[in-house]
């Protein structure tokens, strides 16, 4: 069963899509790595940032890997890149 989310993009992230939000359908229960290659699939220059991104579930950090996350309609997911520090 699939739900649909709204997905924020900060940083990095926000330039390689282009977009500072969106909503997408997806399934409501899934692991965090499968989360990440959904948004893979639709921005496929977010692989870039596979080895340093950081997903936010609910306001909560996720790590990606086998975490299993269920989703509700209308969670929102951040997407939080690595900040360049100077």
């Amino acid at each position: 069963m699939n739900t649909e989310i709204l997905v924020l993009y900060f940083a990095r992230s926000a330039e390689i899509t282009g977009l500072r939000s969106e909503h997408i359908s997806v399934p409501q229960v899934l692991t965090s790595l499968q989360l990440w290659e959904e948004l893979v699939k639709r921005h496929p220059r977010l692989c870039m940032l596979r080895e340093q991104v950081i997903l936010a579930v609910r306001q909560e950090y996720v790590v990606l890997g086998n975490q299993p996350v269920i989703l509700q309609s209308g969670d929102e997911v951040a997407v939080i890149p690595p900040l360049s520090g100077g």
